[in-house]
């Protein structure tokens, strides 16, 4: 799905703000942050007539003039480590498609493995994601640095860690790369949409919404300044060994408004169907548009299906416009739940939840509710455990995986709760095994794919197939 880049045409932009993507090395980061002439421009893009005031994460208006700056709260916490190109080289086997773990419009993700001494040494080393800038991609210099200003500065479960940058000029030109701790189990659109993954158990992607949903909470009210995300999707959602959802990919991210200000105006970006409508229309960015992401990966979280899927009925290639003609208080709702579920879901608990995604997709800003509301909401609907959902008459053949097979009814004891984590974790086991199994088969197509077109391709045309190396 297209990055959403909607320029609106007929503000004028100072040329002095704008800043090169072969700027120099960072070393040390500090020399990197725009100063504060150059911060409506490059980190807040406020409103023309708005000054680069720092805001508060009280309310999406933000208050308060005592907040910090982005490069003070990143000098307090002590900064990132500046790695040489060498070492994140070595990391992953000079780049290897092997290793290759993702791709976005930032460039390409690899597994790697930092070598250093001490007690992680000892354990063959620390692994680490190495996410590596396309200069011919769709994001470029300004969005590496946005990632690196806000990921040095937060520090939440529920958010990846950036555990340093890479900033080199070489012969192939600069070189940009963001260093990550290693989060196995892929992304929230991994599980939701390739059926090479099993289904989601109800419990888990109730689980994961609540985290994210933490997580846009802290970036919203829990930092002297406010953050809006701005991009958020399935996609950009990872999952830890325990299914613990972190939010990735800050690239687009933006500090919240000015005290007295509402909004925030900028240029439209973002990824289509995730994008709030008076955001497009407008360009006026505020939490509100995080909310109504928020609620388009509600539904797509109770579906399985994308915010937009071209290869689908007409009546049903929008996913907004579909669930709407099956609204939560009907008796047709139980038709849009994800078959693959089985019916092992509570119909009280998925109807609540629909409607808290349609109070996120309301159409006026001021109408949604803030992520501390629905995080209380989703905490209210996890109550709900009584498996009485409508059972797929098409996907429920066969028989059932093992961790999903009935129990009985147990007393609510503290034998029970130890049976019940111990059963958790079986799950999240077993979905791990099955995720690396389909992620090894991936590996493996690709690599199939790219000996047969290198065996197709013409000797002089060999090498547009190989590695990029610098």
């Amino acid at each position: 799905m297209g990055c959403l880049r909607l320029v609106f045409h007929g503000r004028r932009r100072s040329r002095s703000r704008r800043r090169s993507p072969e700027t120099k090395a960072l070393a040390p980061l500090a020399a990197a942050f725009p100063s504060s002439s150059e911060s409506s421009a490059t980190t807040t893009s406020h409103s023309e007539a708005s000054s680069a005031r720092p805001a508060a994460a009280s309310g999406s208006s933000g208050s308060g003039s005592s907040a910090r700056s982005i490069p003070e709260l990143y000098e307090e916490r002590g900064g990132l480590r500046e790695f040489a190109i060498r070492e994140l080289r070595a990391a992953t086997r000079d780049f290897s498609p092997l290793l290759m773990v993702g791709e976005g419009g930032f460039g390409c993700v690899y597994r790697g493995v930092l070598r250093v001494s001490g007690a992680a040494a000892a354990n063959g080393g620390t692994p680490v994601a190495v996410k590596r800038l396309n200069p011919n991609g769709r994001q470029g210099h300004k969005e590496w640095l946005a990632e690196v200003h806000f990921l040095g500065i937060v520090e939440h479960r529920n958010l990846v860690k950036l555990v340093g940058f890479c900033a080199s000029e070489t012969d192939r030109g600069p070189q940009r790369l963001l260093v990550y701790e290693f989060v196995p189990n892929k992304t929230l659109d991994d599980h939701l949409f390739n059926r090479a993954f099993p289904a989601l158990p109800w419990d888990v992607r109730l689980q994961i919404a609540l985290g994210a949903a933490e997580g846009l909470l802290y970036l919203h009210e829990g930092l002297e300044l406010q953050i809006i995300y701005r991009d958020f999707k399935a996609s950009n959602v990872l999952l830890d060994g325990e299914f613990q959802p972190k939010l990735s990919d800050f690239g687009l991210a933006r500090e919240g408004p000015s005290e007295g200000q509402t909004h925030v105006s900028t240029a439209v970006m973002g990824t289509f169907g995730y994008a709030a409508p008076d955001y497009v229309k407008t360009g006026h960015l505020t939490t509100k548009s995080d909310v109504w992401s928020f609620g388009v990966v509600l539904y797509e979280i109770l579906t399985a299906r994308r915010s937009i899927e071209r290869n689908r009925p007409r009546n049903e290639q929008k996913l907004l416009d579909w669930v709407r003609r099956h609204p939560p208080e009907s008796e047709q709702f139980g038709e849009i739940m994800d078959a693959r579920l089985q019916g092992r879901y509570p119909m009280r608990g998925a109807r609540g939840v629909a409607m808290l995604a349609n109070a996120c997709l309301a159409k006026h800003a001021k109408d949604r509710p803030t992520m501390r509301e629905v995080v209380e909401r989703l905490r209210q609907e996890m109550r709900h455990t009584e498996m009485d959902g409508v059972v797929g008459a098409v996907e429920c053949r066969g028989s059932l995986p093992p961790f999903l097979e009935d129990a009985p009814a147990m007393p609510d004891t503290e034998e029970a709760d130890v049976a019940a984590a111990a059963a958790a974790r079986r799950r999240m086991q077993h979905l791990a095994a099955l995720g690396d199994a389909a992620d090894a088969h991936a590996r493996r197509r690709l690599m199939l794919m790219r000996a047969a077109a290198a065996a197709a391709a013409p000797a002089d045309h060999l090498q547009l197939l190989t590695p990029y190396r610098v």
